[in-house]
């Protein structure tokens, strides 16, 4: 039998040079990459501004707020986003995103679904910003609220909204939490006090909330509770981001105190369900023949209700009346976007209005109807999902002075992100406050 011979190789020194001169040059190649994107033409599609008539004296203090989701780049999936192509690379998308942040010029600006801290953060600083970021428990996205130096920050707060008890008189954690669904979302808020004058300031909130109603009602509270620990209860307060709900939807009626449509009521009734990252019993959801196919991709996931089963009294999800009276305790919330644009149509300029209440027949004297008619437009689902909310006080007035134009929808039908128009899948909103 012959016996099999092996042998040591031992590369010659020349090799290993060589060897070594290889894998500088991939580095460098990387490096490169990762560096090219600086130099691509930063190219977004601009929007006019839309400023409004003031009837006010000069105000005490202008504020211009923008909002935006910027779709984390570990979020993305390209069978989610089929007609974005190269717009969903990171070369691409960061200059675009980067480019139309900084072109708002404003004053506050609150942001979810960002990831990549570190490539954002020189941008904010260089441009004059400081910031306050957090992200929820294991998530590698989050929300971060920038400022410019005209502003001190005061005090922040976290929350979590899986841990948020929302009655007392209970024996059971879980229905004191009422909790449809861990979500692992968090609400991020700053206190900002004008520099030079630190009785003055500002109040701000940023959330990416999960649909459900009983989110927007806990962060309203903590919001103000926030507010009154700090004693600035004579401060206004801003709260803006991707809550995740249309302005028919339930949620947005209670915020800004609206009374419930029989159908929202409804609405609520059927969203009851306890997901089984609550009751691990519950059985997953079977999918159909179509959704393996990809039918069905025209639901927006995140409200999606799979893996869930019908809640029980024992699970303590709160009533219609219960959630109705949570929301009173706090002051209703006015939305920048609704009150512009329907200032805009009673001003007999209407005619480049693109609003919600156009698109779904909403009655325009439901508020919500001249909200966006599209802050989120994928070749997928299309809707209307962030806003920016403001609450004054006796002492402080708030009057919306302009905003910047919603996309026309013939600029989005290529699906977000597109390069050349958006690098993200949502739309960014800007607004310019009067504080008097």
């Amino acid at each position: 039998m012959e016996t099999k011979r092996t042998f040591d190789y031992t590369p010659t020194p020349e090799q290993l040079a060589l060897s070594e001169e290889r894998r500088r040059q991939r580095e460098a190649k990387k490096l490169q990459n990762a560096q090219n994107h600086t130099h691509l033409s930063p190219v977004f599609l601009s929007r006019p501004w839309k400023s409004l008539p003031s009837t006010q004296a000069a105000p005490r203090s202008t504020i211009k707020v923008m909002s935006w989701n910027l779709l984390a780049q570990c979020l993305i999936r390209s069978k989610l986003f089929p007609t974005s192509l190269k717009a969903l690379k990171t070369a691409h998308r960061v200059p675009m995103i980067h480019a139309e942040i900084l072109s708002h010029s404003a004053d506050i600006m609150c942001m979810q679904a960002m990831d990549r801290l570190e490539q954002l953060s020189p941008v904010l600083e260089q441009a004059g910003y400081s910031s306050a970021y957090a992200t929820g428990p294991g998530k590698q996205h989050g929300c971060l609220i920038a400022y410019k130096k005209k502003y001190n920050r005061v005090d922040e707060l976290i929350i979590e909204y899986d841990k948020q008890e929302v009655r007392e008189q209970s024996s059971h954690p879980a229905a004191r939490i009422g909790s449809s669904r861990v979500t692992k979302n968090i609400g991020l808020m700053v206190a900002l006090a004008e520099a030079g004058a630190d009785s003055q300031g500002v109040i701000v909130a940023t959330t990416h909330l999960f649909w459900h109603p009983a989110q927007a009602s806990i962060l309203i509270r903590e919001v103000f509770n926030f507010r009154q620990s700090l004693k600035l209860e004579h401060w206004p307060c801003i709260i803006a981001g991707d809550f995740n709900f249309t302005p028919d939807d339930p949620a947005y009626s209670l915020l800004v105190g609206d009374p419930l449509t029989e159908a929202q009521s409804q609405r609520l009734h059927m969203s009851r369900v306890i997901h089984s990252t609550i009751d691990p019993t519950v059985p997953p959801t079977t999918k159909k023949a179509d959704d393996e196919e990809g039918d069905s991709s025209e639901a927006d996931p995140d409200r999606v209700i799979n893996n869930s089963r019908a809640a029980t009294p024992s699970d303590g999800l709160l009533s219609d009346l219960e959630l109705t009276s949570l929301f009173i305790n706090g002051a209703q919330l006015r939305s920048a976007y609704d009150e512009g644009q329907r200032a805009q149509r009673d001003n007999g300029t209407p005619d480049d209005l693109n609003t919600f209440g156009d698109r779904i027949s909403q009655p325009s004297t439901r508020l919500g109807a001249h909200e966006p008619m599209w802050t989120s437009y994928t070749h997928y689902w299309k809707t209307t999902l962030d806003y920016i909310f403001f609450v004054d006080t006796p002492k402080h007035s708030i009057n919306i002075a302009g905003y910047l134009n919603p996309h026309r929808t013939t600029d989005m039908e290529a699906g977000f992100p597109q390069i050349g128009i958006c690098g993200s899948d949502h739309v960014s909103l800007c607004a310019e406050l009067h504080l008097s």
